[in-house]
């Protein structure tokens, strides 16, 4: 029956293979990201010595691009720029209008909710992701993750468990740091560059700065960091075809995380603020 359908009507045939091709990588995601997060528990239990190396090298890099190449200095490089055009953009929009006070406002509510997180998760993507997918797809290609199941070491938590771990455990210092670098450089570029008062802008910043949106924040950069290790980890787990499959897989990966992230954000969003926003304007 297959064989008639696919000789006789090859192009319903064609899509119906994509259809379910596609359903079952869907199924294998979902297999491969459950048992990853079931890993990590054996991976603190069991891997805390390489748990830490990954920590320390997820934060401030290895080699060549120790301290000047880590993560941290990416993504804090990243939101300071965020930060700035935040600003420029808040002061010139607003000051069009006669309230360029409000910029204060606008750090404030932007940074938390939308910017930090956001930028954030695409350092995450190019950075730690990428070098992740690349680092698992090297050691597949090499057969050093088969070396690893007959040295009866079980490569799943060992390699995904500590670094999905190693990934929940550095973003909170490392988002700790992208907030503050927004929040200095919105202000710097207001109070410096522009000339604002100091006290005028620290008053609409406090006014506007809404402490629980800071946790929801913190809460979105746990998940948006879980979904990018998850995600990177799969494609290099799965890297098939030498050193030109390794750069399709960190290619896929990087954009899949990308989607990821944008959707974290928007549920999350849609979950925190989508009935009544969580703000208040008053004069």
């Amino acid at each position: 029956m297959a064989f008639v359908i696919q000789s006789r009507f090859p192009k319903v045939a064609k899509r119906f293979r994509r259809f379910t091709e596609g359903l079952d990588s869907i199924g294998k995601h979902a297999v491969f990201y459950g048992r990853s997060i079931g890993s990590v528990p054996k991976a603190l239990i069991h891997y805390r010595t390489e748990t830490i190396r990954l920590i320390a090298e997820i934060s401030m890099g290895t080699g060549a691009l120790a301290v000047i190449g880590g993560t941290v200095v990416i993504v804090g490089f990243l939101t300071l720029s965020a930060g700035f055009t935040i600003a420029v953009q808040g002061f010139n929009s607003l000051g069009n209008i006669g309230v360029e006070a409000l910029t204060g406002f606008f750090s404030a509510f932007i940074n938390v909710r939308i910017a930090a997180p956001v930028i954030s998760g695409i350092g995450l993507a190019a950075t730690l992701g990428a070098g992740t997918t690349a680092q698992l797809g090297a050691m597949r290609v090499s057969e050093e993750i088969d070396a690893l199941e007959v040295m009866a070491i079980r490569p799943v938590p060992f390699l995904v468990g500590t670094r999905i771990l190693a990934g929940i455990v550095a973003i909170i210092p490392l988002y700790s740091l992208a907030v503050v670098a927004s929040f200095i450089a919105s202000r710097f570029a207001t109070v410096v560059i522009y000339g604002q008062s100091a006290g005028v802008y620290d008053h609409y910043f406090s006014t506007f700065l809404i402490p629980s949106d800071i946790l929801w924040s913190f809460a979105q950069a746990i998940f948006m960091a879980m979904a990018v290790m998850l995600i990177h980890t799969y494609y290099g787990y799965h890297a098939a075809g030498g050193p030109v499959g390794v750069g399709v897989a960190v290619g896929n990966a990087v954009r899949a995380s990308l989607i990821a992230v944008v959707m974290v954000t928007l549920l999350i969003s849609l979950a925190i603020y989508g009935t009544t926003g969580n703000f208040h304007l008053s004069g």
